[in-house]
């Protein structure tokens, strides 16, 4: 293998596994602004399709130039505030005297026509100097992209993004991760293997949504390999999923506290399998030469990993019956605590019935005599 490609492989990887490390870390302390349901699961693969036909359909129709302005334009909004977003405890820990509780700023948006069509109610935004800092250099990178539409900025703005989604959105139980997962790994399939459409768009698609790096770093025309966003996203969602129930499950244990030293065994797991998914999603495209649908390896591996790791630990229904949703959870508990209590109250009655019926018949039969 030339080791400039190697090299383009394995920063690929690199790129991928830790936007997925930092996001489900974050999402341990963040609350998730979207929270996916079993409905939303089935729908979203063919919400998907749709999308992404019509954007074949728009690139086929029109020039690709006016499509990725309109595109670039709406992916680099909210890229600069997901830029802002992922440095910012950065930039306060550098500069400590920037992240001061006594300089906080406030603004007030109310809702008005024709803003109650993206407003439904009043919202308050809070910020400090840390903040403005963060954006300011989010800025930057984001004309950098704008004016340059270089590699270096599209990857910063696709970690952000990656960061984010992962921090930010949850898939509430593990069932709907299973669900989703499994979905889309029939999408995926069918539109890269089936049609030319995802190929196409993806090569198309000139925007922050991917990552990208050169197959020759020297070379006077750069090429580019290249992993969207999606093949992070998604299964990273999964991963941070697992990584809160293992912060659950180590506080219900009895004697545990919630605390950073939690077990993260379904977390590593299900991580290792998917750097061994995405290995050799790379291997096999690099073998044949061809495109290749990541979430079929990433898929198996990830949903695999973690169910097998239940079956071995005897944690299968604890692991299947997980949601993210603490109220559900206690709801759980109460459910699991009437039915473990009323085994012992058949129990005691049951015992208690042969006793009186026994000491009935000796004198039932002394009556026979």
């Amino acid at each position: 293998m030339d080791p400039n490609i190697l090299i383009a492989y394995v920063s690929l990887l690199v790129m991928a596994i830790i936007p997925i490390w930092i996001g489900s870390h974050v999402s341990l302390s963040t609350k998730a602004t979207e929270s996916m349901t079993t409905k939303d699961a089935w729908m979203f693969p063919f919400i998907g399709s749709v999308v992404l036909f019509g954007l074949y359909l728009l690139f086929k129709v029109f020039h690709k130039d006016y499509i990725n302005m309109l595109l670039s334009g709406y992916f680099l909004l909210f890229g600069v505030i997901a830029v802002s977003s992922s440095i910012r405890p950065l930039v306060a820990a550098i500069f400590p005297f920037l992240n001061n509780d006594k300089k906080k700023y406030h603004i007030h948006i109310p809702t008005f026509y024709p803003l109650t069509y993206l407003l439904e109610e009043p919202v308050d935004i809070k910020f400090d100097n840390a903040d403005i800092v963060s954006f300011l250099i989010s800025l930057v990178i984001g004309g950098w992209y704008f004016t340059t539409k270089n590699w270096i900025s599209n990857n910063i703005l696709g970690l952000a993004f990656s960061i984010q989604g992962i921090a930010l959105l949850s898939l509430g139980t593990y069932r709907t991760g299973c669900l989703l997962l499994s979905g889309l790994f029939i999408y995926d399939v069918f539109w890269v293997f089936g049609t030319e459409v995802m190929v196409s768009v993806a090569k198309s698609f000139d925007a922050p949504v991917k990552l990208l790096f050169p197959k020759d770093l020297f070379a006077e025309t750069l090429q580019f390999s290249m992993l969207g966003l999606g093949d992070i996203v998604i299964p990273g969602v999964f991963i941070a999923l697992l990584l809160r129930f293992d912060q659950v499950r180590a506080s219900s244990k009895k004697g545990s506290k919630r605390s950073k030293s939690i077990s993260r065994s379904y977390f590593l797991t299900t991580y290792i399998a998917y750097i061994l998914g995405l290995a050799t999603t790379v291997f096999v495209m690099h073998t044949f030469q061809a495109a290749q649908p990541a979430l079929l390896y990433l898929v198996p591996f990830c949903i695999g990993a973690s169910f097998l790791k239940a079956v071995i630990s005897g944690e299968t229904a604890t692991l299947l019956e997980y949601s993210d949703n603490e109220e559900e959870r206690d709801k759980a508990k109460k459910v699991d605590s009437t039915e473990e209590k009323k085994p012992k109250g058949e129990e005691k009655n049951s015992k208690a019935k042969p006793n009186k019926a026994g000491s009935k018949r000796p004198k039932s039969g002394q009556k026979d005599q």
